[in-house]
């Protein structure tokens, strides 16, 4: 945390200070950067110590992104878990709370890293809560949760260094910091549900004419049985066109929502200007690493599906491409089914296309 927020430049809102339950303004803890970096809400480390030192908790957002071991952590457990994962750490002083008792709409593993924590975990008030039915306080709108909170809880523990505890999405949780500065991780896993199903379908739906039509003119909505009629043509339409859905009509919604929630090992642009280059027959490259992907051919050519864009070469590829997608290293002269200008081409094009890196 002290290289983070002393030495990196950390800016809002990979950083939240949070008191009593209570979000800090980030104005008592952000200014300029000063010459030459007069961004605003750069976090003043004088600052935050006053605030730390008072008692707030520190929440660093997005590591998964900004520290590099954590950064590899992330990318190889959403590899093997095939959903994605975030990462954020929460430092909190002695004897000190952070957030009042809430839910979280991912999966967490909460990682004690330092000091000891009190752990107190009630029943969920939303069993399996959806990314769109986030915890609000009851005053803004949200669950009382305050009857869920009143009894015994599920687990009262107490997590020193080295301890894990899993938290289902949904389940009600507060820690509060014990005799001494208290570090933890929490693996957030924002999982791929069911529902994403059933907007996939949705989506699938929108081709039928019929459910693309407009509600009669003049149509009372506050009438619940002006809407009887359209009602029964719409679910009679809906059930028709799902009735017929295949996993294949899915996948590529769902691939999508996947994909773009996760992303491939950190590139270095400079060292890859570099290699394609120097690129000859003797070079080795792989693909980069947690690049998510597929190969299938259409017609006479190769598609090689991205999370971001598609790319699209001759067919005579096709073997050369399984080869270096398949992940190991691979020196370029091994490539097969190719002449050996034709491998340099192809090569060439990966390596500016970011889908293969050199092996130093």
């Amino acid at each position: 945390m002290d290289e983070l927020v002393s030495r990196r430049g950390l800016r809002t809102p990979f950083i939240r200070v949070v008191r009593d339950g209570a979000p800090v303004d980030r104005a008592r803890y952000t200014r300029s950067g000063g010459a030459g970096a007069e961004i605003g809400d750069q976090v003043a480390a004088d600052l935050l110590l006053k605030l730390i030192l008072d008692g707030s908790t520190v929440v660093l957002q997005g590591l998964h992104r900004v520290w590099p071991p954590l950064i590899s952590f992330a990318d190889t457990l959403a590899a093997e878990l095939g959903h994605p994962v975030q990462v954020n750490a929460y430092i909190t002083p002695p004897q000190s709370r952070g957030f009042d008792p809430h839910y979280d709409v991912h999966d967490v593993f909460v990682l004690q890293i330092a000091g000891r924590k009190r752990w107190l975990v009630h029943e969920p008030v939303v069993p399996l809560p959806l990314r769109s039915q986030p915890w609000r306080a009851s005053s803004a709108g949200g669950p009382d949760v305050g009857p869920a909170t009143a009894g015994p809880p599920t687990i009262d523990s107490v997590l020193s260094p080295g301890d894990a505890m899993y938290l289902p999405r949904g389940y009600l949780h507060s820690a509060a910091a014990l005799g001494d500065v208290s570090a933890h991780l929490t693996v957030g896993v924002p999982a791929i549900t069911r529902y994403a199903l059933v907007e996939a379908l949705c989506a699938l739906a929108a081709d039928d004419p019929v459910l693309r039509e407009s509600l009669p003119i003049g149509v009372d909505l506050a009438d619940s049985g002006a809407l009887a009629a359209d009602l029964a043509v719409t679910v009679q339409a809906l059930v028709s066109r799902l009735a017929g859905a295949t996993p294949a009509d899915l996948v590529e919604h769902v691939r999508s929502e996947v994909w773009s929630a996760t992303r491939a090992a950190p590139l270095a642009p400079l060292a890859q200007a570099a290699a394609i280059a120097a690129l000859d027959a003797h070079t080795v490259v792989r693909r980069r690493e947690h690049l998510r992907h597929r190969l299938h051919r259409i017609g006479d050519r190769v598609v090689v599906d991205l999370p971001d864009r598609t790319i699209t070469l001759p067919a005579a590829t096709g073997a050369a491409l399984a080869l270096l997608l398949a992940g190991g290293p691979i020196t370029v002269a091994d490539l097969p089914g190719l002449d050996p200008d034709e491998r340099l081409v192809l090569v060439r094009r990966l390596l500016r296309e970011a889908v293969l890196v050199p092996v130093r």
